[in-house]
């Protein structure tokens, strides 16, 4: 009993081992990944100004857009700043409460994130297959209310998942073999069994990852579709070009998000596991404001006055 109350009383604290595994290339990555949170929030941070100034870009689409950009540094900075400061410290101790903390934000934004990309892919559906009904179907009110839903929607489902992660007695050990609070290593450190926590991971990664998913490619089979009967080669290219970026963007967070997240509990992968979700938590915040600014004209076009304007303050 005594040993038992010890093994919990150790559980009030845990170590994020991260990249131990490579300890050489601590002072490497902690400049990548410095260089890359820079981007990430000077980049998102960009698009946002550039969306609000510039009058062409006040449209459903960019709101969206810029909505998004700000969930992205939201959404990285719950995990990043971490890591950064362990690769610094080569310490990844973390108390109970704040790793409880870092798992309900990054699971709460993580939904958010996935509600937000089928609204994105929504909205282009509605540009694209009904553009007569566009302006009255994605009035500001209701684009207000789609995205407020967004924030909302999974708030208190993962404060509950969290919560109940928690409850769970850990016995086993106090590493963490990973560079955040995420659900799969810390089940693996829980005592008994987990079989019903599993579960109701699955049942949730279905409900926030895999519909919305199916939701998006629905409507993009509906977009592509209707695409390929236009008749104007420069109509066709211009849809194709504003639907890729958004695709690009779908398939790096959702396939990284489903593999991690679906796939079976084993300690083999533990570094693809890393690798999987360095894609949804770290790549996918730095591609989105490269791929919306190079590959759109508009945001391109909207940069090129924005910027030397910016320069001369």
């Amino acid at each position: 009993m005594k040993s038992t109350e010890r093994n919990l009383t150790t559980m009030m604290e845990f170590i994020l081992l991260g990249f131990s595994d490579a300890p050489k290339f601590h002072w490497l990555l902690f400049g990548i990944f410095l260089v890359i949170f820079v981007i990430i929030l000077l980049g998102n941070a960009i698009i946002i100004l550039v969306t609000r100034v510039d009058p062409t870009l006040h449209t459903p689409m960019y709101f969206f857009i810029s909505n998004f950009s700000f969930l992205e540094i939201c959404y990285v900075s719950v995990t990043l700043p971490r890591m950064l400061v362990d690769l610094w410290t080569q310490k990844g101790t973390i108390s109970f409460f704040a790793c409880a903390t870092q798992m309900c934000f990054f699971l709460v934004l993580g939904a958010t994130e996935c509600f937000l990309l089928a609204v994105m892919a929504y909205d282009r559906y509605v540009a694209i297959c009904n553009p007569l009904h566009y302006p009255l179907v994605m009035k500001h009110e209701f684009c207000i209310r789609l995205v407020v839903g967004s924030w909302i929607g999974g708030v208190p489902v993962q404060v509950g998942q969290t919560f109940q992660i928690f409850s769970l007695p850990f016995c086993k050990s106090n590493q963490i073999n990973h560079f955040f609070c995420d659900i799969p290593p810390m089940l693996k450190l829980a005592c008994g069994d987990t079989f019903v926590n599993e579960l109701v991971v699955y049942v949730f990664a279905v409900l926030f990852v895999t519909v919305p998913f199916m939701l998006i490619l629905g409507s993009y089979s509906r977009i592509i579709s209707t695409i390929l009967k236009l008749s104007s080669n420069t109509g066709r290219s211009k849809a194709f070009s504003t639907c890729s970026s958004h695709l690009i963007v779908v398939f790096l967070f959702y396939g990284s998000a489903t593999i991690s997240y679906l796939k079976t509990k084993s300690n083999e992968y533990e570094g693809t596991d890393k690798l999987l979700s360095l894609f949804y938590t770290i790549l996918t915040p730095m591609f989105n404001p490269v791929i919306y600014s190079l590959r759109n004209k508009d945001v391109t076009e909207a940069l090129r006055k924005f910027l030397p304007r910016l320069l001369t303050l």
